[in-house]
Protein backbone atom coordinates (compact mmCIF):
# COMPACT_ATOMS: atom_id res chain seq x y z
CA UNK A 1 0.00 0.00 0.00
CA UNK A 2 2.15 3.24 -1.20
CA UNK A 3 0.43 6.07 0.95
CA UNK A 4 2.47 8.96 -0.91
CA UNK A 5 0.41 11.64 -2.67
CA UNK A 6 0.91 11.56 -6.48
CA UNK A 7 1.83 14.84 -8.02
CA UNK A 8 -2.25 15.00 -9.18
CA UNK A 9 -3.60 14.46 -5.24
CA UNK A 10 -0.90 16.93 -3.94
CA UNK A 11 -2.23 20.00 -6.80
CA UNK A 12 -5.75 18.99 -5.38
CA UNK A 13 -4.89 19.39 -1.68
CA UNK A 14 -3.10 23.17 -2.11
CA UNK A 15 -6.25 23.92 -4.02
CA UNK A 16 -8.62 22.55 -1.29
CA UNK A 17 -6.05 24.43 1.35
CA UNK A 18 -6.15 27.55 -0.50
CA UNK A 19 -10.28 27.26 -1.18
CA UNK A 20 -10.70 26.87 3.00
CA UNK A 21 -8.26 29.41 3.22
CA UNK A 22 -9.87 32.24 1.15
CA UNK A 23 -13.49 31.16 2.04
CA UNK A 24 -13.41 29.76 5.79
CA UNK A 25 -14.35 32.36 8.24
CA UNK A 26 -12.83 33.18 11.81
CA UNK A 27 -17.05 32.33 12.71
CA UNK A 28 -17.23 29.90 10.89
CA UNK A 29 -14.05 28.62 11.93
CA UNK A 30 -14.96 28.90 15.98
CA UNK A 31 -18.47 27.56 15.26
CA UNK A 32 -16.79 24.22 13.83
CA UNK A 33 -14.30 24.15 16.86
CA UNK A 34 -16.85 24.66 19.40
CA UNK A 35 -19.48 22.32 18.44
CA UNK A 36 -19.64 19.58 20.76
CA UNK A 37 -21.32 16.55 18.79
CA UNK A 38 -21.46 14.99 15.33
CA UNK A 39 -23.98 17.44 14.21
CA UNK A 40 -23.23 21.69 14.07
CA UNK A 41 -26.04 23.70 14.59
CA UNK A 42 -28.06 24.32 11.46
CA UNK A 43 -27.24 28.28 11.47
CA UNK A 44 -23.11 26.94 10.80
CA UNK A 45 -23.96 23.84 9.00
CA UNK A 46 -25.97 25.90 6.06
CA UNK A 47 -23.95 28.66 6.16
CA UNK A 48 -20.91 26.52 5.31
CA UNK A 49 -22.72 24.20 2.57
CA UNK A 50 -24.00 27.66 0.83
CA UNK A 51 -20.86 28.49 0.20
CA UNK A 52 -19.50 25.02 -0.52
CA UNK A 53 -22.29 24.29 -2.74
CA UNK A 54 -21.45 27.77 -4.62
CA UNK A 55 -17.79 25.72 -5.75
CA UNK A 56 -19.78 22.85 -6.69
CA UNK A 57 -18.22 20.78 -3.35
CA UNK A 58 -21.31 20.71 -1.18
CA UNK A 59 -21.42 16.28 -2.42
CA UNK A 60 -18.43 15.18 -2.87
CA UNK A 61 -19.18 11.37 -3.35
CA UNK A 62 -22.45 12.53 -5.47
CA UNK A 63 -22.05 11.79 -9.23
CA UNK A 64 -21.47 14.62 -11.48
CA UNK A 65 -25.15 14.39 -13.15
CA UNK A 66 -26.94 14.91 -9.75
CA UNK A 67 -25.12 18.14 -9.18
CA UNK A 68 -22.19 16.24 -7.37
CA UNK A 69 -18.37 16.88 -7.23
CA UNK A 70 -17.71 13.45 -9.13
CA UNK A 71 -14.12 13.02 -7.08
CA UNK A 72 -12.83 9.43 -6.30
CA UNK A 73 -11.79 8.15 -3.24
CA UNK A 74 -8.63 10.05 -2.88
CA UNK A 75 -9.98 13.04 -3.50
CA UNK A 76 -12.72 12.59 -1.03
CA UNK A 77 -10.28 11.77 1.71
CA UNK A 78 -8.02 14.40 0.85
CA UNK A 79 -10.92 16.48 1.38
CA UNK A 80 -12.56 15.54 4.35
CA UNK A 81 -8.75 15.46 6.04
CA UNK A 82 -8.33 19.59 5.30
CA UNK A 83 -11.88 20.62 6.29
CA UNK A 84 -10.88 18.40 9.33
CA UNK A 85 -7.39 20.24 9.98
CA UNK A 86 -8.64 23.64 8.93
CA UNK A 87 -11.61 23.34 11.58
CA UNK A 88 -14.38 23.91 9.07
CA UNK A 89 -17.96 23.00 10.56
CA UNK A 90 -19.32 19.67 9.58
CA UNK A 91 -22.01 19.48 7.13
CA UNK A 92 -25.69 17.51 8.33
CA UNK A 93 -25.11 13.70 7.04
CA UNK A 94 -28.88 13.04 7.16
CA UNK A 95 -29.83 14.37 3.82
CA UNK A 96 -26.14 15.09 2.23
CA UNK A 97 -24.75 11.28 2.96
CA UNK A 98 -28.06 9.13 3.81
CA UNK A 99 -31.02 10.00 2.41
CA UNK A 100 -29.50 11.89 -0.54
CA UNK A 101 -28.00 8.48 -2.15
CA UNK A 102 -31.17 6.51 -1.28
CA UNK A 103 -33.15 9.12 -3.60
CA UNK A 104 -30.68 8.54 -6.20
CA UNK A 105 -31.13 4.63 -5.92
CA UNK A 106 -34.71 3.72 -5.12
CA UNK A 107 -36.58 7.19 -6.10
CA UNK A 108 -38.69 7.93 -9.22
CA UNK A 109 -37.37 10.17 -11.71
CA UNK A 110 -40.07 13.15 -10.03
CA UNK A 111 -38.62 12.05 -6.41
CA UNK A 112 -35.15 13.07 -7.96
CA UNK A 113 -35.82 16.03 -9.81
CA UNK A 114 -36.79 17.55 -6.64
CA UNK A 115 -35.35 16.40 -3.53
CA UNK A 116 -32.18 16.19 -4.76
CA UNK A 117 -31.26 19.96 -5.79
CA UNK A 118 -33.00 21.18 -2.68
CA UNK A 119 -30.92 18.56 -0.80
CA UNK A 120 -27.57 20.16 -2.59
CA UNK A 121 -28.49 23.96 -1.89
CA UNK A 122 -29.60 23.35 2.09
CA UNK A 123 -33.03 24.21 0.94
CA UNK A 124 -34.42 21.28 2.86
CA UNK A 125 -33.00 20.21 6.78
CA UNK A 126 -33.54 16.58 7.03
CA UNK A 127 -34.54 14.40 10.19
CA UNK A 128 -34.29 10.48 10.75
CA UNK A 129 -37.64 9.06 12.08
CA UNK A 130 -35.96 5.45 12.61
CA UNK A 131 -35.39 4.92 16.23
CA UNK A 132 -38.42 4.04 18.71
CA UNK A 133 -39.24 3.54 22.19
CA UNK A 134 -38.43 -0.27 22.76
CA UNK A 135 -37.32 -0.23 19.34
CA UNK A 136 -33.57 1.09 19.12
CA UNK A 137 -30.83 -1.34 17.81
CA UNK A 138 -33.39 -3.63 17.28
CA UNK A 139 -34.69 -1.82 14.38
CA UNK A 140 -36.75 -4.05 12.85
CA UNK A 141 -39.37 -4.54 16.03
CA UNK A 142 -40.55 -0.62 15.18
CA UNK A 143 -43.95 -0.08 15.21
CA UNK A 144 -45.17 3.34 14.15
CA UNK A 145 -47.72 2.41 11.84
CA UNK A 146 -49.00 3.83 8.83
CA UNK A 147 -52.53 2.89 7.35
CA UNK A 148 -53.34 3.10 3.68
CA UNK A 149 -56.21 4.94 3.26
CA UNK A 150 -56.83 5.99 -0.74
CA UNK A 151 -54.00 8.03 -1.88
CA UNK A 152 -52.51 8.67 1.77
CA UNK A 153 -50.90 6.84 4.48
CA UNK A 154 -52.30 7.83 7.94
CA UNK A 155 -49.48 7.31 10.55
CA UNK A 156 -49.61 7.11 14.38
CA UNK A 157 -46.81 6.40 16.75
CA UNK A 158 -43.75 7.97 17.85
CA UNK A 159 -40.08 8.22 17.14
CA UNK A 160 -36.99 8.95 19.55
CA UNK A 161 -33.80 10.45 19.66
CA UNK A 162 -35.01 12.57 16.32
CA UNK A 163 -31.48 14.40 16.16
CA UNK A 164 -32.21 17.95 15.28
CA UNK A 165 -35.86 17.58 13.92
CA UNK A 166 -36.49 21.02 15.80
CA UNK A 167 -34.81 22.44 12.70
CA UNK A 168 -35.30 19.89 10.40
CA UNK A 169 -38.91 20.51 7.77
CA UNK A 170 -38.46 16.88 6.34
CA UNK A 171 -37.97 13.97 7.89
CA UNK A 172 -37.22 10.34 5.85
CA UNK A 173 -38.87 8.00 8.32
CA UNK A 174 -39.47 4.17 8.82
CA UNK A 175 -42.76 2.83 9.29
CA UNK A 176 -45.14 -0.27 9.39
CA UNK A 177 -47.63 -1.11 6.84
CA UNK A 178 -47.66 -5.14 7.62
CA UNK A 179 -48.11 -6.73 10.78
CA UNK A 180 -47.30 -10.35 10.01
CA UNK A 181 -44.71 -12.41 8.58
CA UNK A 182 -41.33 -11.37 9.35
CA UNK A 183 -40.88 -8.14 10.75
CA UNK A 184 -38.45 -6.99 8.00
CA UNK A 185 -40.71 -7.34 5.71
CA UNK A 186 -43.38 -4.98 6.72
CA UNK A 187 -41.35 -1.45 6.75
CA UNK A 188 -41.61 1.42 3.98
CA UNK A 189 -39.82 4.18 3.55
CA UNK A 190 -41.40 7.21 3.87
CA UNK A 191 -40.44 10.95 2.96
CA UNK A 192 -42.64 13.27 4.92
CA UNK A 193 -43.06 17.15 5.64
CA UNK A 194 -42.58 18.24 9.32
CA UNK A 195 -45.45 20.86 9.30
CA UNK A 196 -47.85 18.08 8.46
CA UNK A 197 -50.31 18.52 10.73
CA UNK A 198 -50.84 16.27 13.66
CA UNK A 199 -46.94 15.98 13.80
CA UNK A 200 -45.47 17.15 17.39
CA UNK A 201 -41.54 17.66 18.18
CA UNK A 202 -40.88 16.88 21.80
CA UNK A 203 -37.12 18.25 23.11
CA UNK A 204 -35.00 15.96 24.73
CA UNK A 205 -32.08 17.81 26.93
CA UNK A 206 -29.14 15.49 26.91
CA UNK A 207 -26.70 15.19 29.57
CA UNK A 208 -24.71 17.87 28.21
CA UNK A 209 -27.60 20.22 28.87
CA UNK A 210 -27.98 20.62 25.19
CA UNK A 211 -31.09 20.19 22.93
CA UNK A 212 -30.04 18.09 19.84
CA UNK A 213 -32.38 15.65 20.14
CA UNK A 214 -36.23 14.85 20.34
CA UNK A 215 -39.24 12.85 20.33
CA UNK A 216 -41.24 12.64 17.50
CA UNK A 217 -45.09 12.29 18.00
CA UNK A 218 -47.58 11.32 14.98
CA UNK A 219 -51.21 11.51 15.33
CA UNK A 220 -53.10 10.38 12.57
CA UNK A 221 -50.45 11.79 10.38
CA UNK A 222 -51.86 11.82 6.57
CA UNK A 223 -48.67 11.08 4.33
CA UNK A 224 -49.36 10.99 0.35
CA UNK A 225 -47.76 8.07 -1.10
CA UNK A 226 -45.97 9.32 -3.77
CA UNK A 227 -44.05 10.13 -0.17
CA UNK A 228 -43.12 6.73 -0.50
CA UNK A 229 -39.14 5.85 -1.26
CA UNK A 230 -39.13 2.17 -3.00
CA UNK A 231 -41.86 -0.12 -2.88
CA UNK A 232 -44.44 -0.49 -0.25
CA UNK A 233 -43.16 -3.12 2.26
CA UNK A 234 -39.62 -3.02 1.03
CA UNK A 235 -38.70 -0.20 3.17
CA UNK A 236 -36.07 -2.58 4.52
CA UNK A 237 -33.31 -2.86 1.85
CA UNK A 238 -33.37 0.91 1.56
CA UNK A 239 -33.00 1.23 5.24
CA UNK A 240 -30.02 -1.29 4.74
CA UNK A 241 -28.56 1.06 2.18
CA UNK A 242 -28.87 3.93 3.63
CA UNK A 243 -26.81 2.18 6.93
CA UNK A 244 -23.67 1.64 4.81
CA UNK A 245 -23.40 5.29 4.28
CA UNK A 246 -24.34 6.33 8.05
CA UNK A 247 -21.73 3.93 9.35
CA UNK A 248 -18.93 5.22 6.32
CA UNK A 249 -16.83 8.46 6.40
CA UNK A 250 -13.47 8.81 7.71
CA UNK A 251 -12.54 9.55 11.13
CA UNK A 252 -8.54 9.44 11.13
CA UNK A 253 -8.25 13.36 10.24
CA UNK A 254 -10.41 14.89 12.85
CA UNK A 255 -8.91 12.59 15.78
CA UNK A 256 -5.68 13.70 15.14
CA UNK A 257 -6.99 17.67 15.21
CA UNK A 258 -8.29 16.59 18.66
CA UNK A 259 -4.84 15.30 19.44
CA UNK A 260 -3.03 18.27 18.33
CA UNK A 261 -5.63 19.95 20.77
CA UNK A 262 -5.04 17.16 23.77
CA UNK A 263 -1.51 18.54 23.29
CA UNK A 264 -1.83 21.76 23.62
CA UNK A 265 -3.91 21.65 26.67
CA UNK A 266 -1.38 19.66 28.51
CA UNK A 267 1.09 22.15 27.61
CA UNK A 268 -0.99 24.90 29.21
CA UNK A 269 -1.89 23.43 32.19
CA UNK A 270 0.18 22.46 35.54
CA UNK A 271 -0.12 18.68 37.33
CA UNK A 272 0.34 17.78 40.89
CA UNK A 273 4.02 18.33 40.65
CA UNK A 274 3.59 22.25 38.93
CA UNK A 275 4.82 21.00 35.76
CA UNK A 276 2.97 21.46 32.36
CA UNK A 277 1.15 17.67 32.50
CA UNK A 278 2.53 17.04 29.21
CA UNK A 279 5.37 16.42 31.36
CA UNK A 280 3.93 13.73 33.48
CA UNK A 281 4.83 10.47 33.02
CA UNK A 282 1.88 8.26 33.61
CA UNK A 283 -0.03 11.34 31.37
CA UNK A 284 2.41 10.64 28.51
CA UNK A 285 1.95 6.91 28.49
CA UNK A 286 -2.10 7.80 28.08
CA UNK A 287 -1.43 10.29 25.18
CA UNK A 288 0.57 7.88 23.48
CA UNK A 289 -1.73 5.09 23.50
CA UNK A 290 -4.03 7.57 22.38
CA UNK A 291 -1.82 8.48 19.61
CA UNK A 292 -1.02 4.73 18.35
CA UNK A 293 -4.78 4.10 18.49
CA UNK A 294 -5.34 7.06 15.88
CA UNK A 295 -2.26 5.68 14.15
CA UNK A 296 -3.88 2.23 13.31
CA UNK A 297 -7.21 3.59 12.82
CA UNK A 298 -5.55 5.92 9.77
CA UNK A 299 -3.89 2.36 8.24
CA UNK A 300 -7.50 1.23 8.59
CA UNK A 301 -8.77 3.61 6.38
CA UNK A 302 -5.89 3.72 4.02
CA UNK A 303 -6.45 0.24 3.59
CA UNK A 304 -9.98 0.36 2.97
CA UNK A 305 -9.49 3.39 0.82
CA UNK A 306 -7.26 1.13 -1.39
CA UNK A 307 -9.08 -1.19 -1.53
CA UNK A 308 -12.01 0.50 -2.47
CA UNK A 309 -9.57 2.17 -5.45
CA UNK A 310 -9.00 -1.51 -6.85
CA UNK A 311 -12.59 -2.32 -7.00
CA UNK A 312 -12.68 -4.35 -3.89
CA UNK A 313 -15.21 -4.20 -1.06
CA UNK A 314 -13.35 -3.46 2.61
CA UNK A 315 -16.09 -6.11 3.67
CA UNK A 316 -16.25 -6.09 7.86
CA UNK A 317 -13.03 -3.07 7.93
CA UNK A 318 -16.34 -0.71 7.94
CA UNK A 319 -17.36 -2.62 11.08
CA UNK A 320 -13.82 -2.48 12.57
CA UNK A 321 -13.51 0.92 12.13
CA UNK A 322 -17.22 2.23 13.69
CA UNK A 323 -15.52 0.35 16.84
CA UNK A 324 -12.00 1.57 16.67
CA UNK A 325 -12.90 5.38 16.04
CA UNK A 326 -15.47 5.95 18.41
CA UNK A 327 -14.04 4.54 21.14
CA UNK A 328 -10.58 6.26 20.37
CA UNK A 329 -12.41 9.20 19.93
CA UNK A 330 -13.81 7.94 23.41
CA UNK A 331 -10.46 7.79 25.30
CA UNK A 332 -9.35 11.26 24.11
CA UNK A 333 -12.88 13.05 25.24
CA UNK A 334 -11.78 11.51 28.84
CA UNK A 335 -7.83 12.53 28.42
CA UNK A 336 -9.69 16.24 27.93
CA UNK A 337 -11.70 16.26 31.10
CA UNK A 338 -8.52 15.41 33.12
CA UNK A 339 -6.57 17.61 31.57
CA UNK A 340 -9.65 20.79 32.10
CA UNK A 341 -9.71 18.86 36.09
CA UNK A 342 -12.30 21.19 38.05
CA UNK A 343 -12.91 24.12 34.74
CA UNK A 344 -15.09 20.65 32.70
CA UNK A 345 -17.61 20.58 35.28
CA UNK A 346 -18.52 24.65 34.48
CA UNK A 347 -22.01 24.73 33.35
CA UNK A 348 -21.31 27.71 30.48
CA UNK A 349 -23.37 26.80 27.17
CA UNK A 350 -23.60 31.05 26.76
CA UNK A 351 -19.63 30.82 26.08
CA UNK A 352 -19.38 28.20 23.80
CA UNK A 353 -21.66 30.11 21.49
CA UNK A 354 -20.29 31.43 18.38
CA UNK A 355 -19.30 35.00 18.45
CA UNK A 356 -20.64 34.85 22.13
CA UNK A 357 -19.11 37.94 24.00
CA UNK A 358 -19.19 36.16 27.74
CA UNK A 359 -15.74 35.60 28.92
CA UNK A 360 -15.65 31.60 30.20
CA UNK A 361 -14.71 30.21 33.10
CA UNK A 362 -11.47 28.72 33.45
CA UNK A 363 -9.46 28.31 30.32
CA UNK A 364 -11.03 28.58 27.21
CA UNK A 365 -10.17 25.29 25.87
CA UNK A 366 -12.26 23.57 28.39
CA UNK A 367 -15.29 25.42 27.33
CA UNK A 368 -16.08 22.25 25.43
CA UNK A 369 -14.59 19.08 27.27
CA UNK A 370 -17.64 18.25 29.00
CA UNK A 371 -20.17 18.59 26.84
CA UNK A 372 -18.01 16.69 24.07
CA UNK A 373 -17.36 14.09 26.44
CA UNK A 374 -21.14 13.27 27.21
CA UNK A 375 -22.23 13.66 23.70
CA UNK A 376 -19.54 11.61 22.33
CA UNK A 377 -20.50 8.47 24.75
CA UNK A 378 -23.46 7.82 22.27
CA UNK A 379 -21.13 7.33 19.41
CA UNK A 380 -20.42 4.02 20.62
CA UNK A 381 -24.39 3.16 20.07
CA UNK A 382 -25.84 5.41 17.10
CA UNK A 383 -24.74 3.88 13.43
CA UNK A 384 -25.11 0.23 14.77
CA UNK A 385 -23.67 0.06 18.22
CA UNK A 386 -20.52 -1.47 19.09
CA UNK A 387 -21.38 -4.77 20.31
CA UNK A 388 -23.51 -5.34 17.03
CA UNK A 389 -20.24 -4.36 15.24
CA UNK A 390 -18.15 -6.88 17.18
CA UNK A 391 -20.81 -9.30 16.63
CA UNK A 392 -20.63 -8.67 12.65
CA UNK A 393 -16.57 -9.25 12.41
CA UNK A 394 -16.73 -12.58 14.48
CA UNK A 395 -19.70 -13.82 12.02
CA UNK A 396 -17.44 -12.22 9.06
CA UNK A 397 -14.06 -12.86 10.11
CA UNK A 398 -14.00 -15.42 12.75
CA UNK A 399 -16.64 -17.21 11.51
CA UNK A 400 -18.41 -17.59 14.54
Amino acid sequence: MNLDLSPRDLAFRDEVRAFLSENLSPLLRQAGSLTTSVFTDKEWSIAWQRILHAKGWAAPAWPVEYGGAGWDDMQRYIFSAECARAGAPGLSPMGLKMVGPCIMRYGTPEQKAFFLPRILAGEDYWCQGYSEPGSGSDLASLQMRADSDGDDYVLNGSKIWTTHAHFANRMFCLVRTKFDGKPQQGITFLLLEMDTPGITVAPIITLAGEHEVNQVFFDNVRVPKSGRLGEENQGWTVAKYLLEFERGGSSAPGLKVSLARLRAMAASEAGDDGEPLLRDPHFRARLAAAEIAVEAVEMTEHRVLSALSAGDNPGPASSMLKVQGTETMQSIDELAIDIANHYAAVYQPESRAPGANAEPVGPAHSLVAMPRYLNNRAASIYGGSNQIQRDLMARLVLGL
